[in-house]
């Protein structure tokens, strides 16, 4: 799929020559409608080519991605630990804001004296719990549609949000206004120039198509940024490969091919002892190796980036 769609720019670094990639359909659902990834030939961001209708956008989401989210641990004190250290390697207190804060765990755990905590949440009854648990300010609607005063904040963070904004170079042209002169902005998005996306394709769990209507690698990532005038500061990659997930669309595929249906990822019930016990020792004897044999393809998965607004950021 080399063909080149020379009419659309690439929104993270302008060049016009954006090019079809690869394809895949909406997994989690189980669903089999097509999108196409089309590939910045410069900078190597991807986009959607034919993404859903904002309006439409919400039947891709529902009750079955709220409930696979929160089993994924997002109320785990744990899974904000590194975020919130990297935070305070930079700085020590000030006004922070988490954009698509949820319902408000990372600014639970940031919650401190030296801290004065606000969040931005499409969801009303997220936002609510937000405010609740954390204390902070929170605003309920579009992240375009906040009307925070400019240089108001030390710290901005953006936690697995970007990719999935429609005008993601309009965001962070947003947070450069809404940060103080040598505040950061602290990212965190799919890499999708990782090893898993290598070995696994448009099955990699992390593509999660149509609601990832940006793809980023740290270069393009890094382009963007520029963009909007933000400095880097850090930008490193993790690992998440997926693996468990992306191997159960292998095999709903390969199932669906032989007629076999599947109930998929989204309405999955809560899964019983029996099977608890048969992933538990799934996830201990062939996960490390098959983490190992990816990693060797390349970078991990998660990129995690700092930029800043100016030159300093102390």
């Amino acid at each position: 799929m080399s063909t080149n769609n020379s009419s659309l720019a690439c929104p993270a670094c302008g060049a016009a020559d954006m090019r079809n990639w690869m394809q895949g359909s909406d997994r989690f659902n189980g669903r089999t409608e097509l999108y196409r990834l089309l590939r910045c030939a410069g900078c190597s961001l991807v986009v959607l080519g034919n993404p859903p209708a904002p309006s439409e956008m919400a039947q891709h989401y529902g009750t079955g991605y709220d409930r696979f989210i929160e089993r994924a641990g997002e109320h785990s004190p744990e899974r904000w630990r590194a975020r919130k250290n990297t935070v305070l390697k930079f700085k020590s207190g000030g006004a922070l804001l988490d954009l698509g804060c949820s319902s408000g765990s990372f600014l639970k755990a940031m919650k401190a004296p030296d801290w004065r905590l606000f969040g931005i949440e499409m969801s009303a009854d997220a936002a609510q719990k937000a405010h609740t648990c954390s204390g902070g300010q929170i605003f309920n609607g579009d992240l375009l549609d906040a009307d925070f005063p400019d240089e108001s904040f030390d710290v901005v963070t953006c936690f697995d949000v970007l990719e999935h904004v429609y005008q993601p170079r309009k965001v962070m042209e947003r947070i450069w206004c809404w940060l103080k002169p040598g505040g950061i902005l602290y990212l965190a998005v799919p890499n999708i120039d990782s090893a898993a996306v290598k070995f696994f394709g448009s099955y990699w769990y992390g593509m999660e198509l149509p609601r990832h209507l940006t793809h980023f690698s740290p270069e393009s990532l890094q382009s963007m940024a520029r963009s909007a005038n933000l400095s880097k500061v850090e930008i490193i990659t993790s690992r998440y490969p997926a693996v468990e997930y992306s191997a159960r669309y292998v095999i709903d595929d390969l199932l669906r091919s032989a007629n076999i249906k599947r109930t998929s990822l989204s309405a999955e019930p809560e899964p019983g002892v029996p099977w608890r016990i048969v992933r538990k020792a799934f996830r201990l004897s062939f996960l490390p190796v098959a983490h190992l044999a990816i990693s060797t393809l390349g970078r991990g998965e998660c990129i995690n980036a700092v930029f800043a607004k100016g030159a300093s950021v102390r």
